[in-house]
């Protein structure tokens, strides 16, 4: 049993008696952890702001035999307009949700972590599209995960040229010719595929950081859904809170 500071994330609170918290923080060493934060809900306690769900801070832990104990903590983002803005929220504890089914503890989560943090950082901040942000944390995510889809060529064939369609089946581009034989392929714009491309292969800082026209944001939000949902086996919905 030992202190331990860490940078972490509340992904999910629970209250517990009258006063206390029960905890999920996301962490980029220790993975997903559950957290007990003992009179959090009390109007004048030092946790109040620092347990509140999707705060990211300092924490200092006490590991106790099953869970760990927050004895102190600095909040560094609280992400303030996601709070003030249903459709943020909305699409924030989506994203939420998803991060949730794919950590678990003593995991490295830094990749995940960061790319999460940046997510967050695109809906609170800017007025950018908030399913093109999901969309783009979708690829992503399923890159940080291992189920990076073929990109450079038809994964059929291996032709480089006409790579029009997205394949589920077979993860990822296919050329005009071999699509016919897989019902379940989408077409998609040049546009789109070179977004996949990019968002795959860009900086973690600039997977955000380009333009599609409508249509294409269509076509890249039907297959990064489509994909994340067959690769994680469950089917993803997001829900209104209200």
């Amino acid at each position: 049993m030992k202190n331990v500071k860490v940078n972490g994330i509340i992904i999910a609170e629970n209250n517990m008696g009258d006063f206390d918290k029960m905890l999920t923080m996301l962490t980029p060493n220790l993975g997903k952890i559950g957290c007990s934060a003992k009179g959090a809900r009390r109007p004048k306690s030092l946790l109040l702001s620092g347990t509140q769900f999707l705060c990211f801070g300092e924490y200092m832990l006490f590991k106790g035999s099953e869970v760990y104990t927050i004895n102190s903590c600095e909040t560094i983002e609280m992400f303030y307009n996601i709070r003030t803005d249903l459709d943020k929220l909305t699409y924030a504890s989506y994203i939420t949700k998803i991060i949730n089914d794919v950590t678990t503890e003593n995991q490295n989560s830094f990749n995940t972590l960061k790319l999460f943090l940046n997510t967050l950082y695109m809906i609170s901040e800017t007025n950018k599209d908030l399913d093109f942000i999901t969309s783009v944390f979708k690829v992503r995510i399923l890159k940080i995960l291992g189920f990076t889809p073929n990109i450079k060529e038809c994964v059929t064939c291996k032709r480089r040229d006409n790579l029009e369609y997205f394949s589920i089946k077979d993860n990822g581009f296919k050329c005009r010719e071999c699509s016919k034989q897989d019902t379940g392929s989408i077409q998609m714009s040049d546009a789109t595929r070179n977004a996949i491309i990019y968002i795959i292969g860009a900086d973690s800082k600039k997977i955000f950081s380009f333009e599609l026209a409508e249509n294409c944001r269509k076509e890249l939000e039907l297959i990064s859904s489509i994909y994340l949902n067959e690769k994680l086996e469950k089917e993803y919905k997001i829900e209104k809170l209200f």
